[in-house]
């Protein structure tokens, strides 16, 4: 059997079965409703978290260097720092 028969099969398979399913009597309360869409609002939720994550990752390895560790955003580096001009305090 070919693979590309096998894979065309498998569709007619999987519909025929859903169709052929015995009922199912079983009681799902409201609260079983509730857990199901808080499982969904969950899933949401970390997949957002990890798209964040891995977007932030994604973004600094493309992102250039600082210039020092501990530098101020947009500053001249070769500026040499400001004389503290406060008193000293004995």
């Amino acid at each position: 059997m070919k693979t590309g028969h096998a894979r065309s099969l498998v569709p007619v398979v999987a519909v025929t079965l859903a169709l052929a399913a015995p009922d199912a009597f079983a009681y799902l309360d409201p609260s079983t409703g509730s857990m199901i869409i808080s499982a969904i609002v969950g899933m949401f939720a970390t997949a957002a978290l990890a798209l964040k994550t891995y977007w932030y990752k994604l973004k600094n390895l493309f992102r250039r260097p600082d210039r020092k560790p501990g530098a101020m955003p947009g500053a001249d580096p070769d500026q040499k720092p400001a004389r503290d001009t406060r008193p000293a305090s004995d």
